[in-house]
């Protein structure tokens, strides 16, 4: 494992306490980076930090906020820089939906608590990192979008769809941006992925689909693939599926 010092790179990794943001926190310290972890818990934060080898832990900042909380999201933002000292890369990995998801069903209440953890979180962050980032003259932002954010599907339901067509276009917006400034912004979209916010689903899926999904790694692989290509290349979009999908 590379050493790590006060300049080692630096990620903020939003949903860190389960799921890709977990996955993807620990596989950047792997990589010899200090993390800052975003949650809504501490204690699953704490978990993830007590998931990763006992040589690196003192290299985590875990940041329990709200992504509904802007003022509160720019607090963390700021604390992880005064810590670090420095942003190299954004991910925003954490995600929401609601069981009772379709048009018939959509409440304004669970729309809004989908589009802060989905959307508007996400821009509040890239906002207060952004300064952070034009004045180093490099940055990296990935955001982990889903396949229901390219082609609209009634099984993600309306908000989960909108939120993700959103964070599309807060990317391309990004590129269109802040290329002058050596900013570089990827959206990933996955397909089906295992992890807990498969409990939100109005019918869970069985064990044997769960299977065949995504894994929270392989999110996690795609995101340090955008991230730790040289600062001349852009990965603007990765779409990755299943190779098995379940169709039973």
């Amino acid at each position: 494992m590379a050493s790590r010092s006060a300049s080692s790179p630096v990620a903020i990794v939003t949903g860190a306490g389960s799921g890709v943001g977990r996955a993807t926190a620990l596989r950047f310290a792997a990589a010899g980076w200090r993390v800052a972890l975003l949650g809504r818990r501490e204690p699953t934060l704490r978990e993830t930090i007590r998931l990763a080898p006992a040589a690196t832990r003192r290299h985590f900042l875990p940041l329990a906020c709200d992504l509904g909380d802007a003022a509160g999201v720019r607090r963390a933002a700021a604390e992880a820089l005064a810590r670090f000292r420095r942003i190299d890369v954004l991910v925003n990995a954490a995600g929401n939906n609601i069981p009772r998801r379709s048009l018939a069903e959509l409440t304004p209440a669970d729309y809004s608590a989908v589009m802060d953890a989905n959307l508007n979180g996400v821009l509040t962050l890239v906002q207060a990192v952004l300064p952070a980032m034009r004045a180093a003259g490099a940055g990296t932002i990935v955001n982990i979008g889903s396949e229901a954010g390219r082609q609209a599907s009634a099984k993600a339901g309306a908000a989960y769809v909108l939120s993700k067509f959103g964070l599309t276009g807060l990317t391309q917006t990004i590129n269109a941006e802040e290329r002058p400034h050596g900013i570089r912004a990827c959206c990933v979209f996955p397909g089906d992925i295992d992890t807990p916010i498969l409990a939100k689903r109005p019918v869970l899926p069985p064990p044997e689909a769960r299977a065949r999904m995504l894994q929270a790694e392989d999110v996690a692989e795609c995101v340090w693939f955008a991230a730790s290509l040289p600062a001349r290349a852009t990965v603007e979009e990765i779409l990755v599926r299943p190779s098995r999908p379940w169709t039973g």
